[in-house]
């Protein structure tokens, strides 16, 4: 974040509405930056053209992206984005992180237990609709239920004329409404995966840094009935991949920015959320190191929380330095300064400030129940589910809690009942730590006393896991089915304790929706609507896990006194393996070690370009002109970890898998000729 002081003093002499500058912007669909991609590269693409990269892109819905590469269902992603299915289709036998997988054959290709995986088809503007839900007199609390009594209808209407997962996006924060259809997939398999060591290659360490040298990828085909998917579009795999300066375009789903936030609202993230989710994260994190250190086998079990804790803890870490640099807080003051200026935004600003306040005075205790972070682990989180898919199914479609609403009840239920290991032990260390965190944050909480039973957080947690059954997918099926009265009689103490606690932790979640999201979500539709008046016609919206459009140029970077190249190649992999005398984590797989003598050491391994991304776009594919696939994003360096709140170019660069370079490890590490076959195809 060098860099980040210079584009911070650019931004302050910027006009009232900030157009995307560079090669900025994560754009919508149905919305693409033409004129930039025009003025900057000269290149216009086609409706034909973004129709068919907007159906290749794929969303997996445990969070990345993804793209079909076949016409057969093929898909590539990360293989960071693959290993929550990779670990759990893993044992203690067959440990498929640590040693690989290749599928030779369809028949040996491993279905994921519990994948959603979700691909845009339209795009629906019922900003109108939402928008007029809310009628002048309301109070924040009826304007927050009609507001969702219009979406839940909303969903529910267009899943039943289309059959499709409807799901209406907040954009602008309340400036505008967009409606998504998905077509949606449920039969996933895992068909290739390599070693963990050269995925990951560096750990840690060299995670949002460059050079590197990792091969994060990972396959997986689609079904239906049965049968390979035929996916409406899929993306030719260019052999050449990246060039050196070229225009690369990258469809993706980037998970959330705040860069139309104001600055009450981004202090409000620098005091207290960020601080205290840094503090749960580093907590976290040396739970997960320690339990992991008690053997090979817890080390396995924990390896995917204890990589994702670590990117979040890093990620938070860019982030909280980005909000804590005096030049971004008085860019964005200047900025909001002379909007409010114009008068354009009426009260928006002081609604803000006065529903952050009220978030601030309830977070912590929100935090711990309605969050959920005073209950680790799956177990809880199932239990709560329970309790609550069957209260919320009694009430009508209008009134439910959104993620109950009939639009979303599949999805729901398959995620609930799918058979996915669970370890108690984890599950133990993971509760018992999550109970004394609750009783150190909020010493004296008499709902806490209820909880524990008179038994230590340590006690309680082991009482509560040996005693549930909601480890068994066909006790919580029978639960399900059973509904309410079958819920409300069971003793299983895992759910005794989700019943205790949801009345206090629905009021906090309600408290928020109603004096705190719902005041916000007004106040930043005439925010928006003001900066729209003002010019702002090519302002993007913040990121929402939705696909969106970005653009860039393969391009390397000085970092003083160094040039950093436009790419990191299989020679400099070895060479750097070999600096660090092959300790981990910069050892490599014996399947690598093997093969030296047959890669082409000059081919291209890792890249890097202009892209505007941030965590969600990990996976996302990276197309030429031409649409062609040629490379994937897995990462960026140290600079983008301000991107969740203003974009630059100067130093900051999106980190991707070169395409040649994954043709060239598939044949040349693996020999998978199926794979290769398929993608040239």
């Amino acid at each position: 974040m060098r860099k980040l002081t210079t584009l911070i003093a650019l931004l302050c002499v910027a006009p009232v509405a900030i157009p995307a500058m560079a090669d900025e912007g994560m754009w919508l669909f149905n919305k693409p930056p033409l004129r930039q991609l025009q003025e900057r590269y000269n290149f216009t693409p086609s409706p034909a053209w973004l129709e068919h990269l907007q159906k290749s892109a794929v969303r997996f819905n445990n969070g990345g992206s993804a793209s079909f590469v076949s016409n057969e269902g093929l898909i590539i992603t990360n293989h960071h984005v693959g290993f929550d299915c990779i670990q759990k289709l893993s044992t203690a036998e067959r440990d498929l992180v640590a040693n690989g997988f290749r599928a030779k054959t369809r028949a040996e290709e491993l279905q994921c237990p519990d994948l959603e995986i979700n691909v845009l088809m339209s795009i629906e503007d019922v900003t109108t609709r939402v928008s007029g839900a809310t009628k002048p007199g309301m109070s924040s609390a009826e304007a927050e239920a009609a507001t969702r009594a219009t979406l839940n209808a909303i969903e529910k209407e267009s899943l039943e004329k289309t059959g499709l997962r409807s799901d209406v996006v907040t954009l602008y924060q309340g400036g505008q409404y967009h409606l998504y259809r998905y077509k949606k997939y449920t039969d996933v398999r895992l068909v290739f995966a390599p070693e963990e060591d050269i995925a990951f290659f560096g750990g840690d360490p060299d995670n949002f840094e460059y050079p590197r040298f990792n091969l994060d990828i990972s396959f997986f085909r689609a079904y239906e009935n049965g049968k390979p998917a035929r996916p409406d579009a899929f993306l030719k795999w260019s052999p050449e991949g990246a060039k050196e300066g070229e225009l690369v375009v990258v469809a993706g789903h980037p998970g959330t920015t705040e860069r139309l936030n104001t600055v009450a609202h981004l202090e409000s993230m620098r005091d207290v959320s960020y601080p205290w989710l840094l503090n749960y994260l580093r907590r976290q994190e040396l739970l997960l190191e320690i339990y992991s250190e008690r053997g090979k086998e817890n080390a396995r079990r924990a390896k995917d929380d204890l990589l994702s804790i670590e990117n979040a803890r890093k990620s938070y870490d860019g982030s909280l330095g980005a909000l804590q640099d005096p030049a971004l807080i008085a860019s964005k003051r200047a900025d909001e300064q002379r909007l409010r200026q114009t008068g354009l935004a009426g009260d928006a600003f002081d609604m803000i400030e006065r529903a952050v306040a009220k978030s601030r005075a309830i977070y912590v205790e929100r935090q711990m129940l309605s969050s959920g972070y005073a209950f680790g682990g799956d177990l809880f989180n199932k239990a709560r589910a329970i309790v609550r898919l069957a209260e919320e199914t009694a009430k009508p479609n209008a009134q439910r809690l959104r993620e109950y609403r009939d639009s979303n009840l599949e999805s729901l239920k398959y995620g609930l009942l799918a058979d996915s290991p669970i370890y108690g032990d984890l599950e133990t260390a993971k509760l018992a730590d999550s109970l004394s965190f609750w009783m150190e944050s909020m010493p004296g909480d008499p709902l806490i006393a209820k909880v524990l039973n008179g038994k230590s957080p340590r006690q309680r947690a082991v009482e509560l896991v040996q005693g549930t059954g909601l480890a068994n997918p066909a006790i919580r099926k029978e639960l399900v089915e059973g509904g309410k009265a079958k819920i409300d009689a069971s003793k299983d103490p895992m759910l005794v304790v989700a019943r205790l606690v949801d009345a206090r932790a629905r009021e906090l979640r309600k408290q928020q929706e109603e004096e705190v999201q719902e005041p916000l979500r007004q106040a930043y539709a005439k925010i928006a609507n003001a900066k729209f008046r003002a010019g702002g016609e090519n302002l993007y919206p913040d990121a929402t896990f939705t696909l969106r459009l970005s653009f860039g140029a393969v391009k390397g970077y000085r970092l003083d006194p160094y040039v950093q190249p436009w790419s990191t190649t299989f020679a400099g992999l070895y060479d750097r393996s070999a600096q660090h005398e092959r300790e981990e984590p910069w050892d490599l797989p014996k399947s690598w070690t093997d093969a030296q003598s047959k890669i082409d050491l000059k081919v291209p391994f890792n890249f890097v370009a202009t892209i505007d991304s941030v965590g969600g776009n990990s996976g996302s594919p990276v197309v030429n002109r031409n649409g062609e696939f040629v490379g994937i994003l897995f990462d960026g360096n140290p600079s983008t970890l301000g991107y969740s709140f203003a974009y630059q170019d100067v130093d900051a660069r999106a980190i991707a898998v070169h395409g040649r370079g994954i043709l060239e490890a598939l044949k040349s590490v693996y020999g998978a000729t199926e794979l290769l076959t398929e993608l040239k195809k």
